[in-house]
């Protein structure tokens, strides 16, 4: 079969590899892909927002399935589109797509069907929201309600902060029109936990637990990014909390969901925070999170396609997922500048001393493959490395780091030392 992957970043060149070992695949098209996609697949110059040449190009060339990356065109509406031209597409639909597009829209769903989530006022003068600061003081978190590429959310420790953050948001308008409403959270202390599920609208089948790690710089400083590193599984729960967190957190939803006749279908990501060994939903996100999947998927030894079909078919009952035992780790290498202002064009040196190593795994996300391979975004690489404990992957994955080198590269060199 033929498999169309959409997207260009981490998340997709580690699902190309994925899909890659798969026997029922026999092509596979990223569009528009990056450097480390073409190793695996062809890269289609159409872009993940260009929804109508997709359906062309999947339509012209019989794609068996297509697997989007990224949130935007979800939300946009892709998913939709495909199944009017009767091709069969891993996602939601734009009308549940919208639990990422709208934080507000997601917060107000959680709260209805009982989800253990942070308290939370809405705002769309900001007038308003900096009187409400005054009165609660801090801590607080600030959020605008739409898509930001992961960084519209704000810790803010002071009322000052939170000053600021709204300021960013809906004054200086630092993510157009996405920061029109904010939602001003309690703030939540604790361990954070990311939690992917597959399910059909029926049945939810979990994936091994992840920990993200989303400030910039070590020791969780500096400002939010898209994700600098992850690993899993995330040591803070045991199998009985983690099955508790699916009955509190994903069942009420996915159940709620289903009631009201709405059929939720492909993966739904959440983003936990653990307090007093209790799960609170910070966010719930419509697709694979990026760095976790590079973290999750190679431990996995079920074939990813095979799942993917029996998601979208609402045959998940059938599934039961393989697992590798053994931790795997994943650090995001950035540009300098990163996630404010940084420069491309920038030569990759020594990825080919990686390429025969085992259980190191390099997947490229900012990167475009001329006669080298160069930088062409803000999270570039990410090395994923598998080992029998935190540590073991820890030192596995920093020793094949140091041999890639590229002007001004950045990142943690704390990836997984909390769970040590």
């Amino acid at each position: 079969m033929k498999v169309l992957i959409v997207g260009s970043g981490g998340r997709e060149h580690c699902l190309a590899w994925k899909i890659a070992q798969s026997k029922l695949v026999d092509k596979i098209y990223c569009a528009p892909g990056n450097g480390g996609t073409s190793l695996v697949a062809q890269n289609i110059d159409i872009e993940a927002g260009d929804i109508e040449r997709l359906v062309e190009f999947a339509c012209q060339e019989k794609i068996d399935l297509t697997v989007v990356g990224p949130e935007a065109p979800l939300v946009e509406g892709i998913v939709d589109e495909f199944n009017k031209a009767g091709l069969k597409i891993f996602g939601p639909t734009k009308e549940l797509a919208k639990l990422e597009g709208s934080k507000i829209f997601s917060k107000e769903i959680m709260k209805k069907y009982g989800v253990p989530t942070a308290d939370f006022e809405v705002f769309t003068s900001h007038d308003e929201a900096k009187k409400y600061i005054k009165e609660k003081g801090g801590p607080l978190v600030v959020k605008a309600d739409g898509l930001a590429a992961g960084k519209g959310v704000f810790v803010c420790s002071s009322m000052e902060e939170a000053f600021d953050a709204i300021d960013a948001v809906m004054v200086e308008k630092k993510f157009g029109s996405a920061g029109d409403r904010v939602i001003i959270e309690g703030f939540l202390e604790g361990e954070e936990l990311s939690v992917l599920i597959f399910t059909d609208g029926k049945t939810i089948i979990p994936l091994v637990s992840s920990q993200d790690h989303k400030r910039a710089y070590d020791n969780d400083k500096g400002p939010n990014t898209g994700g600098m590193g992850a690993y899993s599984p995330a040591p803070v729960v045991n199998k009985e909390e983690f099955d508790d967190i699916i009955d509190r957190a994903f069942k009420p939803f996915i159940k709620g969901l289903k009631e009201e006749g709405k059929v939720y279908k492909g993966m739904l990501y959440g983003g936990l925070m653990i307090k007093d060994n209790m799960p609170y939903v910070l966010e719930f996100n419509v697709r694979f999170g990026d760095p976790e999947t590079q973290a999750v998927l190679p431990k996995l030894k079920s074939d990813l396609v095979s799942v993917m079909l029996k998601t979208i078919e609402g045959k998940l009952n059938e599934v039961v997922l393989e697992w590798d035992e053994r931790t795997c780790l994943c650090v995001v290498l950035a540009s300098g500048g990163y996630p404010g202002k940084y420069e491309k064009g920038k030569v990759i040196k020594g990825l080919e001393k990686l390429k025969d190593l085992e259980d190191v795994f390099v997947f490229h996300a900012g990167t475009k493959k001329g006669e080298q391979f160069l930088t062409s975004g803000g999270r570039v690489l990410n090395v994923s490395a598998l080992g029998d404990t935190i540590k073991s992957a820890k030192d596995k994955a920093y020793k094949a780091i140091a041999d890639i080198e590229f002007e001004d590269m950045h990142y943690r060199t704390d990836i997984g030392s909390k769970a040590i």
